[in-house]
């Protein structure tokens, strides 16, 4: 289990997410669409289109 600090938000990003992006280019799309700073310390949690596989 993770244990998350009181206070940290956590977003999740409903759908798939295109993760060539990589990690600048999602930090981007936490700034833009959702208005956070993804440096704040809130977690951002994104999933690419085949998920994860067992």
């Amino acid at each position: 289990m993770i244990s998350v600090p009181a206070g940290v938000r956590v977003y999740l990003a409903m759908g798939a997410t295109d993760m060539r992006k990589g990690m600048d280019g999602l930090a981007m799309l936490a700034q833009q669409v959702l208005q956070q700073d993804p440096f704040a310390g809130h977690l951002f949690v994104v999933r690419g289109r085949h998920g994860l596989s067992a």
